[in-house]
């Protein structure tokens, strides 16, 4: 009997222990489920949501900041000048061995110029011609007085400038929209007829041929660009006149030659250009 009675506990025992494991697996399965069932439950509420909110609002990118175009002094360009001028020399004669200083007079100058530049990073080297009307009254003054025929006599000479032109190599410094610049080269002067002309009576002699001088040049400006392709500049120049001489004939008195010296010739002007930029920047050096 005791033996039978194990036996019974033991069965038993084993049977009480796989109820307690089976009760435990479906309990854990029973988590899961409830879990998984919690995690589907939760992603459909978040996609109801999701789909409930307004939509996002754009970006928008700021513009780009805008570059103005790299101003470059290099081109073609072509412009007018006006101003004033002043001739002055000292002009002898042959016969009298007089003095016929001539005085500083000012005069209107216009005309216009044409050139070209060329831009290697702040240094701008190049070349311009200028043609300007010139009205100036290039005479001794009141006159000299000289005995002619024992008699004294006021004489006055004269030459009047008509037109200069110019020819020279530029070159300057550029900080940005502005350009210091120097001029050298040589000009041209075309004269009116040479003529002496006693005071007292009106009598004049002339030549009958105008005639022309040559000498250097140099000058200085600034010159500003206030848009991509208008300029306006300053300008002064010196031109430096070769000597010359002229034969008149002078009743009573024959030939007589007439020669000016130390002849200059200054004029300050303003004026404006228009550049035909050839595009892009300054040019930079290599090395």
């Amino acid at each position: 009997m005791p033996s039978q009675r194990k036996q019974l506990e033991h069965i038993w025992g084993v049977e009480s222990a796989l109820g307690k494991k089976g009760e435990d697996l479906d309990m854990n399965n029973l988590l899961r489920a409830t879990a998984i069932t919690s995690l589907l439950l939760l992603g459909t509420s978040l996609a109801a949501n999701a789909a409930d909110l307004p939509p996002a609002p754009p970006v928008y990118k700021a513009p780009p900041a805008y570059a103005p175009p790299q101003f470059s002094w290099t081109g073609f360009y072509i412009g007018g000048n006006v101003g004033g001028g002043w001739n002055q020399g000292n002009v002898t004669d042959s016969v009298f061995g007089v003095n016929f200083s001539n005085h500083s007079n000012a005069a209107f100058l216009g005309g216009g110029q044409v050139g070209v530049n060329y831009q290697i990073n702040s240094f701008v080297i190049g070349a311009e011609a200028d043609f300007d009307w010139f009205a100036n009254n290039n005479n001794s003054g009141n006159g000299t007085t000289v005995l002619f025929g024992g008699v004294p006599t006021t004489l006055r000479v004269s030459a009047n400038d008509r037109w200069i032109t110019t020819l020279a190599a530029r070159f300057g410094y550029a900080w940005d929209h502005a350009l210091f610049y120097g001029k050298a080269g040589g000009g041209w002067v075309g004269a009116g007829n040479f003529a002496v002309t006693n005071v007292g009576t009106g009598a004049s002699v002339a030549l009958s041929n105008s005639n022309t001088n040559t000498g250097w040049l140099l000058g200085a400006g600034i010159e500003y660009a206030f848009t991509q392709n208008w300029t306006a500049k300053l300008e002064y120049d010196f031109l430096g006149l070769n000597n010359a001489s002229y034969t008149v004939v002078v009743p009573g008195v024959g030939a007589d030659t007439f020669s000016t010296r130390n002849r200059d010739v200054q004029m300050l002007t303003v004026g404006v250009n228009y550049l035909f930029n050839w595009g892009g920047g300054p040019v930079a050096a290599r090395y």
